[in-house]
């Protein structure tokens, strides 16, 4: 196919000639996309020799110099688009606006690496997956905002469509909850236990710093997902109200503060008290404000259930709602369900859908909860088989990026080895499922956790390239995948990492 984009395209064909691009180049915008043909020419304003590039909503003198977006009525598929590109002009249509961006993905692309002269072709493209993710984790360690836009302006040149943004969980709350300033004012900050004076890390994001990353997102059509971590990973949370937990609602003498250590903790949001939903409730209020997305997270995974077998009024819900075995034994995985139903309520009254790991199957959880299938896919197949829409994200060898790139001790990385063509032959549809069972496999998302990941460097390493090749997983139709002429590719596309400023590891692929 001679085309050297990642994600690799549906079809690409090569044509005569040349477009040059140069100073005096404007993009010719229909109404509407005016957004679209904002970021394309801030896009290719960053071009060496181009100059700025100005936008036109009227015919110019000079095809030569213009670039014309439209939308298509007559495609068929979100996001899908068409780039054409000849020395008269050049010209991308999409179904929509988000196809619209990934037309200008894929010219960007080409401009960063062929710079000014840019080859003639026709490409015709479109998603095989509609869900395109990528998380960073902000809890166990802080990012700043400018760094989330870099991140989210290289997820737009890989065709992601999802942000995942893990706010909370044990080490860290980090979303300001204007009518709960406590949160972030006992959660967002801890003692680094690495030093013996007094020395604190972290960090939270305002409303407007949330509001700045989903209009940014949005501009790249990019969907913000927050996380707010239920019923386990929540010391962070507890540190503000340690009486929300099973020990500290009858002893007040019961205290915490966030960790600075990692794993899995056994205080965890009681189930039992009513005060804990009402306060989530009102939490959840402001969290579906601020996110203008469908879908909120709200964890449900590694929660152990120790303190609630031991709760007075943990034991007494599960009573009341009938949460006992044939032998008299209590049945805290259902218990969880009926939390996390409730947290789903909650959202299905802001008009959200919630998402949960896939923990949140076993004891049974409504239909329209979005299982995110991360330990192995085996339990994306059985949340797909029973009828869940499912995110394919498992940590075996495929989208954990915390974890090393290569099996040897110098390399950074941890819990696991998952190399670069790891990640490109992992499928999110397991062979096997029937096809309604695989139209719930919605795509997948890379995933990465952040506990020895301390500066916006790391995570660039740790992301890339194992982030490019599970783009082109999430993005491309499978008989077009190829692990060595990705490799070929791959070749080209780190140059352009390299002019983005992209600190990706640079090491074996195999």
């Amino acid at each position: 196919m001679g085309c050297d984009l990642v994600p690799i395209p549906v079809l690409c064909e090569a044509k005569e000639g040349v477009f040059e691009l140069g100073p005096g180049m404007s993009v010719q915008v229909s109404a509407g996309l005016e957004k679209e043909a904002a970021l394309l020419a801030e896009w290719l304003s960053g071009i060496e020799g181009v100059g700025q590039v100005g936008i036109s909503r009227a015919p110019v003198a000079n095809a030569a110099t213009s670039i014309s977006l439209s939308l298509d009525p007559g495609m068929q598929r979100a996001e899908e688009y068409e780039l054409g590109i000849a020395p008269q002009g050049i010209r991308i249509a999409a179904k929509d606006a988000a196809g619209i961006v990934r037309g200008a993905s894929s010219l960007y692309q080409l401009a960063l690496s062929q710079s000014r002269a840019l080859r003639s072709l026709r490409i015709q493209d479109w998603p095989r997956f509609a869900w395109r993710g990528f998380m960073l984790d902000c809890a166990r360690n802080f990012f700043r905002v400018e760094f989330i836009e870099k991140l989210l302006d290289l997820a737009a040149l890989h065709k992601l469509n999802v942000f995942h943004w893990h706010l909370t969980d044990d080490q860290a709350w980090r979303l300001e909850i204007a009518s709960k300033p406590e949160l972030t004012g006992r959660g967002a900050f801890r003692q680094d236990m690495r030093y013996e004076i007094e020395w604190e890390k972290g960090g939270f994001y305002t409303r407007a710093d949330v509001a700045r990353v989903v209009e940014y997102a949005a501009a790249r059509h990019i969907m913000v997902v927050p996380e707010i971590e239920t019923p386990g990973h929540s010391t962070a949370l507890l540190a503000s109200h340690p009486e929300f937990s099973c020990r500290g609602a009858s002893d007040p003498s019961v205290l915490f503060k966030p960790e600075d250590h990692y794993g899995i903790f056994e205080d965890i949001l009681c189930a039992g008290n009513d005060r804990v939903l009402a306060f989530i409730d009102e939490v959840l209020e402001e969290v579906c404000a601020m996110f203008p997305g469908e879908y909120v997270h709200m964890g449900g995974d590694e929660a152990p259930k120790a303190r609630w077998l031991s709760c007075p009024a943990c034991r007494s819900r599960m009573d009341v709602l009938g949460m006992r075995k044939g032998g008299g034994q209590y049945e805290p995985e259902r218990l969880q369900a009926w939390f996390m139903g409730r947290m789903a309520e909650m959202l299905t009254r802001c008009g959200k859908r919630m998402i949960g790991w896939d923990e949140v199957l076993e004891g049974g959880i409504q239909k329209d909860t979005l299982i995110m299938s991360w330990r192995g896919a085996e339990p994306g197949v059985r949340a797909a088989s029973l009828g869940y829409d499912v995110v394919m994200c498992p940590q075996t060898k495929a989208c954990y990026l915390d974890h090393k790139q290569f099996d040897v001790p110098e390399e950074p990385g941890h819990l696991g080895v998952c190399t670069l063509k790891d990640s490109y032959n992992f499928d999110p549809v397991p062979d096997g499922l029937r096809k309604e069972e695989a139209a719930h496999i919605l795509g997948g998302q890379a995933n990465l956790w952040s506990e020895l990941v301390y500066f916006g460097r790391q995570a660039e390493y740790m992301l890339f390239p194992r982030l490019c090749a599970l783009s082109e997983v999430f993005w491309s139709p499978r008989e077009n995948r190829d692990f060595n002429d990705f490799s070929t590719r791959l070749a080209t596309h780190t140059q352009r990492l390299d002019m983005l400023d992209v600190l990706y590891c640079r090491g074996k692929y195999f």
